[in-house]
């Protein structure tokens, strides 16, 4: 199915088992809690299996001179040591289409991977990875985004939307605006730094490879493996049922699981890798720190009259990926005259890629500051700023929206946390020690549909089994899947299985954009339907009319059960595609942000105190996971606000903080009253479901929320993320 048009009423809206949108329980939390759930580390081929640890380079920028492995190939244990002296011929590419590795003796940028040491035990291949003597020609290096902006270049287009944009005469407009804003926010470095660490089994039968990998996107990472190693891909499979968090991180092949399948290859053994988490840091992706300029001119009843927002990221010289922190303001907020702008610096340090809720993330952190900067210029409560500037239409593209309910989530939230007390004058409120302020910001994240396919078979025993190569990262996809099978085909959701996670599967959009539920669950619908069509016509009953419930199928007073329909099982195929639906609907989730925060008069220590977020993302599946998303998105935007921050050595491209210890995320303490609410929505152009993508939606505008509470409650306007106690003392009032 193409998403061409309208969705009407659906065997999703009659409800007939009540079984979608409920708050219930995971369906894989038993085998997740009681280890069941097997990981890519986890995964066993054998008794003969090798470990590889990775050697990293020790310089930002140079080539090798020499590298001498003697030592380390007389290491007790050590069967091999990989580098580029007897590395195979691989493709090169973007990093988003293929993934080689010791492909010659250059040097790009610091921990790039320059030997692979493979032996019978991981702690035997680590001792001797550190007996590989390499010695480096250095060369200067390009490291600090601030240093190279002069260099920095046009971008290709992400995802269809050019790097570029303008609308009007932003220039004429913006000088001519009674009231103006004009300011620059920096957000930084940041690492996904989920649970699970990247790890592959790599194996081969005869030409055919399996992979025991963590990645998000196995359909994806399957066409990434075959051409870097340039064989069919058809002869890669990728198998991933549990992933242990990715955040982007796992979104493309890393040097794990082309490192173990080349040494798997030349062994003819089973290897198994697992990077450190000081490895994750230099040898995988990373999101840019960003530089954004941020000018907004208005009348003086806050009628946005020009809006303009460049933006400056970071990337290898040979890679596309920027960070689309503009993206948002292009569909936010109405205004005729529009500027938007992206610069790609070339650096000399580990890729740039996706990290959730690219663009988004970082570019609310700046524009939804700015709005309060501009609500505090025109003397307007912020909410208030936000509705005079809500859109009819697109404003760029002048297409209508899906579906839009951002003044809804503003107007409930602001009831909801009792916006109405707020203090608009900064360090007017205190509690004790504690200056204590509010701040809000709105919420936006794209809702992209991809495409994917399900297969779905009902068996003799009444058990209906559900097949793609979709993953879940931690989400909750599995049960979602299965509330919909069971709702769709009438059955009781313990006689559904839901099998994921394996290339041999039909093809999945995988977890990423927030399109994997959308994308994966229509897929599933539409197989779900075709096979309802079979049933009722095995039963001589008209499929329109006919009701799926209890294990049954029912038309008028005749009823069948299904057991009886299905001999030695049927099965049936289901596809969804993104069509004009796509191009004709500006499609957005949507969402507001609200935060209470102290600041320690003394020290600038910041709080949070409590939060709430209120969103509409379409037809929720199940209202527990979905809460879950939002909340753990909330407390992501809080690490964006207040503690992420991965710091550059800009003498060596070296990223100094590369551990958890040292990267700081919020933990229990820090996060002592959340929530989130979802608003009844459906919409009916983003998919058969009606739901829209939640999972990065979360972090969207929560930051901002953050530090425009700070701002309220203490005076200081700090620009450069995270909003750290440094940066807050010299702008603390003076006490008497």
């Amino acid at each position: 199915m193409e998403m061409n048009s309208l969705v009407g009423p659906n065997v999703l809206d009659a409800e007939a088992q009540g079984v979608v949108g409920k708050p219930l329980d995971r369906v894989d939390g038993r085998l997740k809690v009681t280890g069941g759930a097997r990981y890519a580390y986890e995964m066993q081929q054998g008794n003969d299996t090798l470990y590889g640890y990775v050697v990293q380079a020790s310089i930002g920028k140079g080539t090798i001179k020499s590298i001498d492995t003697q030592a380390a190939e007389k290491s007790p244990g050590v069967v091999f040591v990989l580098t580029h002296r007897n590395a195979p011929e691989q493709s090169t590419g973007d990093h988003r289409e293929a993934h080689p590795v010791l492909t010659g003796p250059a040097v790009t940028y610091y921990g790039q991977p320059v030997a692979f040491v493979v032996a019978e035990s991981f702690e035997e291949a680590r001792a001797a990875a550190y007996l590989v003597d390499v010695k480096y020609d250095r060369a200067p290096g390009k490291y600090a985004l601030r240093n190279n902006l002069r260099e920095a270049r046009v971008p290709h287009q992400k995802d269809g939307a050019p790097a570029d944009i303008a609308v009007g005469d932003f220039a004429g407009a913006f000088a001519n605006a009674p009231v103006q804003i004009d300011v620059t926010y920096t957000t930084p470095l940041q690492s996904h730094a989920m649970m699970e660490p990247h790890a592959t089994l790599a194996t081969w039968d005869g030409d055919k490879l399996i992979l025991h990998t963590s990645n998000q996107m196995l359909s994806q990472g399957q066409k990434t493996i075959a051409t870097t190693l340039k064989i069919p891909v058809e002869n890669v499979r990728l198998i991933s049922p549990f992933i242990g968090g990715g955040f982007g991180g796992k979104l493309w092949v890393n040097a794990d699981a082309t490192l173990a399948a080349i040494a798997s290859r030349q062994l003819k053994r089973p290897v198994k890798i697992a990077l450190t988490r000081q490895q994750i840091f230099h040898v995988t992706t990373h999101r840019s720190n960003t530089i954004q300029h941020l000018r907004l001119g208005t009348d003086h009843n806050g009628k946005i009259l020009a809006i303009g927002h460049d933006v400056f990221s970071g990337n290898l010289p040979t890679e596309q990926t920027y960070e689309g922190a503009a993206l948002q303001t292009r569909t936010l907020y109405a205004g005729a005259n529009r500027l938007t702008r992206h610069r790609l610096a070339p650096l000399d340090i580990p890729v740039a890629s996706s990290m959730r809720a690219p663009g988004e993330s970082v570019g609310l952190l700046a524009l939804e500051c700015a709005m309060d900067e501009l609500a505090e210029k025109l003397n307007l409560d912020p909410v208030e700023l936000r509705l005079r500037n809500e859109p009819s239409e697109d404003p760029e593209k002048h297409i209508p929206y899906s579906s839009r309910h951002l003044v809804a989530c503003m107007q409930e939230g602001a009831r909801r946390f009792g916006w109405d007390k707020r203090n608009p004058k900064p360090g007017q409120v205190r509690d004790g020690r504690w200056l204590v302020g509010m701040g809000m910001s709105a919420a936006t994240r794209g809702n992209p549909l991809r495409l994917s396919k399900a297969n779905v078979r009902l068996g003799p025993d009444g058990i209906a089994t559900v097949r793609m190569a979709m993953t879940d990262i931690g989400t909750g996809t599995y049960t979602i899947l299965t509330q919909i099978a069971a709702e769709m085909l009438g059955l009781p959701m313990e006689r559904v299985r839901v099998e994921l996670g394996d290339t041999s599967f039909p093809q999945a959009a995988g977890s990423g954009g927030s399109y994997g539920a959308g994308s994966s669950g229509s897929a599933l619908f539409e197989a779900c339907e075709a096979l309802r069509e079979k049933l009722a016509r095995a039963a001589g009953m008209d499929p329109e009319t006919a009701r799926f419930a209890d294990g049954s199928i029912a038309s008028g007073e005749p009823s069948r059960k299904l057991t009886d329909l299905v001999g030695a099982g049927i099965d049936a195929d289901g596809e969804i595609q993104p069509g004009s639906n796509n191009t004709d609907f500006s499609q957005q989730s949507y969402g507001a942000h609200f935060a209470e925060v102290g600041v320690d008069i003394d020290t600038g220590e910041v709080r949070v105190r409590r939060m709430l977020g209120v969103f509409t993302a379409g037809r929720v599946l199940n209202a527990k996971t979905a809460r879950s998303q939002a909340i753990g998105g909330m407390v992501f935007g809080v690490g964006a606000a207040l503690h992420e921050d991965m710091v550059l050595d800009p003498r060596f491209g070296y990223f100094v903080n590369h551990d958890l210890a040292e990267y700081h995320v919020p933990v229990h303490a820090d996060i002592p009253d959340i929530d989130a609410i979802f608003l009844p929505e459906l919409d009916d152009r983003s998919n058969p479901l009606k739901s829209k993508g939640i999972g990065e939606l979360g972090i969207c505008g929560a930051g901002a929320a953050v530090a425009n509470a700070i701002h309220n409650a203490c005076g200081a306007r700090i620009r450069d993320y995270p909003v750290t106690l440094d940066k807050l003392l010299s702008s603390l009032p003076v006490q008497a």
